[in-house]
């Protein structure tokens, strides 16, 4: 019963294709956009979702969500899921990950100074935070543009492979669930 509750919820939240595509100003890419992997949910199309979200989640900037949109129409992702992954990235994660980004960076490229100290307390205004941050990742330079780009890499790959894992774990959970169910019943 509760699998049903879920499956029930879940409907309500998902898109109307229909709806959507008949849009005017959409109407013209029907075509790209009717494909079935774009917006439902199958194992293939929500691993493909998860990577494109993961890589395009550290494009700095609102190109995000754009970049993630483009990038599902060319390789036949689910880009609901990818748009909704990208949002891993906000105002509080993004400093952690660029400092992740730049140590890892820091292991290819030897002669890269220590990370240097973001001294701008989070109470301060967005107006006063923001460039702070521009100025601080201007000053990371190359071990942070090579961090970032191979910190999409993995993080997208390791999103790939372990939602591929987990879809299966559940397809042989639900299988195995199922059998033994009709042994009972």
């Amino acid at each position: 019963m509760p699998r049903r509750l879920l499956k029930d919820f879940t409907a309500r939240w998902q898109p109307a294709v229909d709806r959507i595509t008949s849009h005017h100003w959409v109407r013209r890419y029907l075509p790209a956009l009717a494909d079935p992997d774009l917006w439902y949910i199958n194992r293939r199309s929500a691993a493909r979702a998860v990577a494109i979200g993961l890589f395009c989640g550290l494009i700095p900037g609102p190109l995000q969500v754009l970049s993630a949109i483009v990038v599902c129409l060319v390789v036949r992702a689910q880009f609901p899921l990818a748009v909704i992954t990208t949002f891993y990235t906000n105002p509080f994660t993004i400093v952690p990950l660029y400092v992740v980004a730049y140590e890892y960076g820091r292991l290819f490229i030897t002669d890269a100074p220590p990370i240097p100290k973001f001294d701008v307390p989070l109470t301060t205004g967005l107006t006063e935070w923001l460039p702070a941050l521009m100025q601080w990742m201007g000053q990371l330079g190359k071990p942070l543009a090579l961090g970032l780009l191979l910190l999409a890499v993995t993080l997208s790959a390791l999103g790939f492979v372990l939602t591929r894992v987990l879809w299966r774990c559940h397809a042989v959970w639900s299988w195995r669930r199922r059998a033994r169910l009709r042994r009972v019943g």
